[in-house]
């Protein structure tokens, strides 16, 4: 464990005796309020209520430990149940080619000072003059020495003009939203109309660009409990079994992917970081809070030059094509998310087009809602990913590959780094062994039982057909 840092399971035995405390901790993680990269469905909001509720401290240490199979029909439900709801049923009906309106365009992309109406030049070689890092709005106290959100981390001081950069970037992939107003920026004497020419310019006028895709595990919690951290992952089954342990599966925390771009120069020094997030929104952002250290960090590609300027282009055009799902489907339940994709899906799709290759898991997106012409570059992207929603066991390059370190010693969740080791070590030797869910089992055996019932009546057949034709040869002399 590192310093400082207790488990979900020793934060709650000391404090789900207090009335009130423990619903309002899952009131804290309730999916439509949630502002991060983990999903909690009503269904995984009560299994965790009942593992508190229970004393199964550890469940709750490896919650909820379920295959994306159990997962995904949690999150079916909460969809059909939107579209059963009559004030909702009108409005959930698709609108295909609807153009983003106003109202959208404010719930679900950071412009900050700039609009979609409003044509403008926005000049970047002045210092920002947006307000500094503040705690405002990202930490909220819950009572009994217990808050959750994070502080300032080491990138804070940069805060004003990494906001900016970020609301420029977004406001400049918008131009490409029907009726929007066109927007500009100029810095170093030149001017950009799209988010890649931006990258460009500043890449080439003495700035050092530099874009990672990076990974982490989720902090679905983000608790702190009498100033320690709390430990909080959300672990998924990966189907394999851990050598040498009787079938047990092995469990791995989610992890939280993102592309971060780094921009150091005469004029402007940021840190801004793209996903999709709980929020449904896909965009630019500061990335300024302070990460508990058990989450770690891996930048899995590295991006610069020509590379650096397309990763940008792809990532303006998923801000683009989320706009234009959400005007058309303005009632999904999360913002779109987990239907739409989760954090992983849009990286890995760029991933794909730039490495050819697809190293995160889970990927969520619904293929049959990326039908609008005017994404169709984005759609296609998508449909290329491996998707984790009808139940296929993920590949364990794709479980490997969604951890936020090579070296699975430096993991210090308990218990977690020995069985990675040896399933990655059996993973290479060629004995890596999957799980059967109990329906598996069941069809393994009709199998089993059909192929034995075909060939004893072959048998039965080939025995009726030799003795007949003995007969008509008749006795033997």
């Amino acid at each position: 464990m590192p310093p400082n840092t207790i488990l979900l399971s020793q934060m709650m035995r000391e404090l789900s005796a207090q009335p009130g405390f423990t619903e309002a901790m899952l009131k804290q993680l309730d999916a439509n309020g949630k502002k991060g990269p983990a999903l909690m469905t009503p269904e995984l909001v009560r299994e965790l209520r009942k593992r508190i509720l229970g004393s199964d401290w550890q469940g709750l240490d490896r919650f909820p430990g379920w295959t994306m199979r159990e997962i995904n029909p949690t999150v079916r439900a909460v969809s059909h149940f939107a579209s059963k709801n009559e004030k909702l049923a009108a409005a959930a009906a698709v609108h295909p080619g609807a153009p983003v309106d106003a109202a959208t365009a404010k719930q679900y992309l950071d412009l900050g000072p700039y609009s979609l109406d409003k044509a403008e030049t926005v000049s970047l070689d002045e210092p920002s003059t947006l307000p500094a890092f503040s705690t405002e709005g990202l930490v909220t106290v819950l009572g009994a020495g217990v808050s959750r959100g994070d502080g300032p981390n080491a990138l804070a001081a940069e805060h004003a003009e990494s906001q900016r950069l970020a609301d420029v970037l977004n406001r400049l992939a918008a131009n490409k939203l029907d009726d929007a107003e066109q927007f500009t920026t100029t810095v170093h004497g030149s001017t950009a109309k799209t988010p890649q020419e931006l990258i460009q310019i500043l890449a080439e006028s003495g700035n050092k660009v530099v874009v990672n895709d990076t990974r982490y595990f989720a902090n679905f919690g983000h608790f702190h409990d009498k100033g320690q951290d709390v430990m909080m992952p959300f672990f998924v089954n990966s189907e394999i079994v851990v050598p040498h342990s009787d079938g047990r599966p092995l469990l791995v925390p989610v992890s939280h992917a993102e592309y971060e771009w780094h921009i150091h120069g005469p004029k402007i020094n940021a840190e801004i970081s793209y996903y999709f997030g709980i929020d449904g929104k896909s965009e630019w952002r500061t990335m300024d809070t302070l990460d508990q250290p058990w989450v770690l960090k891996r930048n899995a590609h590295e991006y610069r030059d020509a590379d650096a300027v397309e990763v940008t282009r792809l990532a303006g055009l998923f801000s683009v094509m989320y706009m234009h799902q959400h005007a058309e489907r303005p009632t999904l339940p999360f913002g779109g998310y987990y239907a739409l994709g989760v954090c992983q899906d849009g990286v890995s799709a760029i991933e794909k087009k730039m490495t050819g290759n697809v190293t995160l898991f889970p990927n969520t997106a619904d293929a049959a809602l990326f039908t609008d012409p005017r994404d169709a570059e984005i759609n296609a992207l998508i449909l290329a990913i491996p998707k984790d929603r009808e139940g296929k066991k993920p590949e364990p390059e794709r479980i490997f590959g969604s951890l936020p370190t090579a070296d699975f010693n430096a993991i210090t969740i308990p218990g977690l780094a020995s069985d990675l080791n040896a399933s990655y070590a059996a993973w290479k030797d060629g004995t890596l062994e999957r799980t059967y869910t109990t329906w598996e089992y069941v069809k393994a055996l009709i199998f089993l039982l059909s192929a034995v019932s075909i060939a004893l009546f072959a048998a039965v057949r080939t025995r009726r057909f030799l003795n007949s034709q003995a007969r008509q040869r008749g006795p033997l002399r």
